[in-house]
């Protein structure tokens, strides 16, 4: 039973490796091929302008194309293509400039010209490879067919080596029909491999591209960084002038009142020495919660899980909170990871009106990844887009190397994933 199941199971993976290997052939021998010559026609034309105005769709075509090859590697072949394209700037500009501009950056990139080599390649090799796999059944088919007396419509015919001419040398025929039906059998996933690593050698970023797509990474990073630092000195100089300073001024204006009150008029002078009690207790308050937005103590003391559970109490709806760390994290990691909750949970108070939350934080001590997912049962329709706090969530996980991940359709749940990578103790 287990050798039929196998060999049931080596059977389908081999007609499924047919039927992929005709949908990718099609696509090399005519895709390919037609975007291929429009891109050469497209960049011959550019010196007379022409070729300015239609390239970009062009190579937009290109590498639609080429990313739904990488998209079908992941499916068919298990490993999956990445993406090796700059992206293009969010300032960008409109109209003819923004046009052209585009074109010039498409241009620039060497993912493009990657891509072009790859149409050569695909509509060559890719396509010899991917068509063996139905050729072989196919062409195994035509042997048997041939014995079953195609050979007497066709008249004398060639089959692969054979000259059919009689019943015995159409026996041959499908005698070799059926060595092919079984090589097709065999190998008809191995030739679609074949085909998918063909296209992975030109598509695929190189290593100079990635290295530098990791330095633009860290650079962006570091910016951010550098932003984030200064606007939340702004932001704790403006607190301090607005906040605890004013009263603190306020408080040293009532005390030089009511030294000269004192005397003269007791009463107004214990009114006044009430509203300066009053006002250094304000100023000491705003202090705190000054120094508790900065790095709040229980943070400092206790850990991200209990920071977090004492988040979650001060919420305005109930909040389950499920913690499972095996020690401390880093300082800035726990700092980054309680800043980046308490974004998401300020976006599910106010923005989606949720009725519940659920965080769920935990370390994967192997893969060395901080997870913590952040659920609401809210409205739904959120997303990491300009201006959105969640884009601010972005920039201080990519510091860390961190990554966000959202899923909200409307009507809700929203679902907010956060990972870092780091280590615990």
């Amino acid at each position: 039973m287990g050798t039929d199941s196998a060999m049931k199971t080596r059977m389908r993976g081999s007609l499924r490796a047919t039927a992929q290997g005709l949908a990718l052939g099609l696509l090399a021998l005519t895709v390919s091929i037609v975007l291929f010559v429009l891109s050469v026609v497209s960049l011959a034309l550019m010196p007379i302008g022409v070729g300015v105005l239609t390239t970009p769709y062009v190579l937009d075509l290109v590498r639609a194309h080429a990313d739904t090859r990488r998209r079908l590697a992941g499916k068919w072949d298990g490993r999956p293509i990445e993406v090796p394209y700059r992206p293009f700037p969010a300032d960008m500009r409109t109209g003819f400039v923004g046009h052209v501009e585009r074109l010039n950056r498409m241009l620039k990139d060497p993912a493009t010209w990657r891509d072009l080599r790859w149409l050569l390649t695909d509509m060559t090799a890719g396509a010899v490879t991917a068509i063996l796999a139905p050729g072989l059944l196919a062409e195994g088919l035509f042997g048997i067919l041939i014995f079953a007396g195609l050979w007497t419509v066709l008249g004398d015919w060639w089959y692969a080596f054979i000259p059919v001419r009689g019943w015995g040398s159409a026996f041959l025929a499908s005698l070799l029909g059926l060595v092919w039906i079984s090589v097709g059998l065999r190998f008809n996933p191995y030739l679609v491999r074949a085909h998918f690593a063909v296209a992975r050698a030109s598509l695929a970023p190189t290593r100079k591209a990635m290295l530098d797509a990791r330095i633009d990474q860290l650079t962006e990073t570091r910016h951010d960084a550098v932003d984030a630092s200064a606007a939340e000195l702004r932001r704790i100089e403006r607190d301090l002038h607005d906040g605890a300073q004013a009263r603190l001024v306020a408080m040293g204006m009532d005390l030089g009142t009511i030294e000269a009150l004192i005397e003269r008029n007791p009463a107004k002078a214990k009114e006044l020495l009430a509203q300066a009690r009053q006002n250094s207790a304000d100023a000491l308050t705003e202090l705190r919660d000054l120094v508790r937005g900065i790095h709040p103590p229980v943070l400092a003391e206790r850990g991200l899980g209990d920071a977090v559970k004492a988040l979650a109490l001060r919420l305005p709806v109930p909040t389950d909170v499920d913690v499972e760390l095996d020690g401390r994290l880093d300082a800035p990691v726990e700092s980054a990871a309680y800043f980046a909750v308490s974004e998401v949970l300020t976006n599910a108070v106010k923005h989606a009106d949720a009725e519940r939350v659920w965080i769920d934080i935990r370390h994967d001590e192997p893969a060395g990844i901080l997870q913590i997912v952040v659920t609401d049962n809210g409205r739904g329709g959120a997303s990491v887009g300009a201006g959105s706090g969640l884009r601010g969530v972005e920039r201080r996980l990519g510091t860390f190397d961190g990554v966000l991940a959202v899923s909200s359709p409307a009507g809700g749940p929203t679902m907010v994933t956060m990972e870092i990578p780091c280590a615990s103790s």
